[in-house]
């Protein structure tokens, strides 16, 4: 935090505290947590429903703003969040935790006192898991930081379905499964072609702990877990027989990219980023670049799927009930 006090200061704009919540991590939370809520299937008012999903899209940008708060140091380091409010020296450290507290008080209770105390625990939960287990913990300490972390990023969808019905059923935890699941060989691709920065930030992540070719094999081994569990809300009740097509074929794709990174260089001297682009790099990083776009193309769609199929009333291919 020291080198983000040394820059110039400028006033902070408001647009300066919007990005201090991610909104565009956000925007995908409240996206699943929409899913969830829907896919719960249960009557809820249309104001309580848009409640719930403000609530969960404020305590994403709570996390959002604490964590930039205490990686401000690691991301004056880092090309892709030198950026950032803090670090850039807009935002003061003091303003961004502040905000996140603010926020996360206000979401957790209202949540509570409009919905129910079991969604309101859940979003609770994850503010406090995403700001101290893994931005404190977990990201600084260990390769599986992403692993163990991703449970924050894959909680929103539970926390719809809870704040809709007040249950949190299989079904519910199956979505977040697939999230849990799907973070690992998503953020390792990213991983693969920033590892750089993370070995000049001292961010123990996979390709700088364990070197790219483990992290490659690692990416492989949950691309064959993660698009059977894709499947499986066809045959658990939840999904129809779009979903199972669009979860296959997806799936398939998905696959096919995971096996062309394996067989790469990506994340080899040759392959590093040579610019500020997320996604401009050198021909050797191609294949972890396309592996992580696709992924976030494959989640949007398997929830838009399952989110457009219950809007319309599609029946899923399985019923089994109040089972899951």
């Amino acid at each position: 935090m020291s080198e983000a006090a040394s820059r110039t200061q400028a006033p902070a704009r408001w647009q300066d505290f919007i990005q201090l919540m991610k909104p565009r991590v956000m925007s995908l939370v409240v996206f699943t947590a929409l899913t969830g809520l829907v896919c719960a299937g249960r009557p809820i008012n249309p104001v309580l429903a848009a409640v719930a999903i403000l609530c969960i899209a404020v305590g994403a940008g709570a996390s959002g703003a604490l964590n930039m708060w205490y990686d401000a140091d690691i991301d004056a380091k880092m090309r892709r969040t030198r950026g950032r409010p803090v670090p850039a020296g807009r935002v003061q450290g003091a303003d961004a935790l502040a905000l996140g507290i603010v926020l996360s008080l206000f979401s957790v209770m209202l949540m509570g006192m409009a919905l129910n105390w079991l969604a309101a625990g859940l979003l609770a939960f994850t503010i406090f898991f995403y700001a101290v287990v893994y931005t404190v913990w977990l990201k600084r300490s260990t390769a599986q930081n992403i692993v163990i972390g991703g449970l924050a990023g894959a909680l929103p969808p539970v926390i719809g379905w809870a704040a809709a019905s007040g249950t949190a059923p299989l079904n519910a935890w199956l979505l977040c499964a697939i999230i849990f699941l799907w973070t690992p060989p998503h953020f390792w691709a990213l991983s693969l072609y920033t590892s750089e920065d993370y070995a000049k930030a001292g961010v123990p992540m996979m390709p700088v702990v364990k070197g790219p070719a483990s992290t490659r094999r690692q990416i492989l081994a949950y691309s064959f877990v993660v698009v059977p569990v894709c499947l499986a809300p066809a045959f658990t009740g939840l999904g129809g027989a779009v979903y199972l097509a669009v979860a296959a074929a997806g799936g398939l794709v998905f696959l096919l990219l995971a096996w062309r990174l394996f067989r790469s260089h990506a994340g080899e001297a040759s392959g590093q980023r040579n610019t500020d682009g997320l996604y401009d790099v050198r021909a050797g990083a191609r294949d972890a670049r396309n592996l992580f776009a696709f992924s976030i193309l494959y989640l949007t769609l398997i929830f838009a799927t399952l989110l457009v199929e219950h809007l319309m009333g599609v029946k899923p291919l399985v019923l089994l009930g109040e089972l899951f």
